[in-house]
């Protein structure tokens, strides 16, 4: 319920930020770029926004595609508990401070970011595969029929007093 609920709002902040983005690029267009988006500053802060992933799936798996520009294999981690949950987590790293360097804006999101996902009971947890190329993550996890459980019809008996 509450994984659901932070999906949801999540959901709601990503669409209202990317109609922020929208409003703030025409106003740098008009004012120039020094324009201060508090938006943008607490999205940059949100790991869950800042990994946008998403899950789709298909006749034979759930696919899992996250966005994690600048970021290789190596950075990156993905695991599958007991519990059937999907974890994608891992660390942009920060950039050395040279003290001749001059920063006039940093945007991009530095620091662990971490996504958890709870996977249906339909899922083979054995045969998970995962990729990624040009900071584009694909995590296959392949589908397995589930055991519905039987019916079995139980006799009433009449008591006789």
């Amino acid at each position: 319920m509450i994984s659901s609920i932070c999906t949801l709002y999540s959901s709601l902040l990503y669409s209202h930020f990317i109609e922020s983005r929208r409003k703030m690029a025409l106003i740098s267009q008009l004012f120039g770029d020094e324009i201060y988006d508090p938006f943008l500053s607490m999205v940059n802060k949100c790991p869950v926004l800042n990994t946008p992933t998403d899950w789709k799936e298909t006749p034979e798996a759930h696919v899992f595609i996250s966005d994690l520009p600048g970021l290789n294999k190596k950075e990156v981690n993905v695991e599958i508990d007991d519990e059937r949950v999907l974890k994608i987590y891992g660390e942009r790293k920060e950039e050395k401070d040279d003290k001749n360097v001059k920063w006039h804006r940093v945007e991009r999101c530095r620091g662990e970011f971490r996504r958890s996902f709870r996977l249906p009971e339909n899922v083979k947890t054995d045969g998970v595969k995962a990729s990624m190329e040009d900071g584009v993550l694909v995590v296959t996890v392949p589908k397995q029929e589930v055991k519905k459980p039987e019916k079995k019809m139980i006799e009433i008996e009449e008591i006789k007093g």
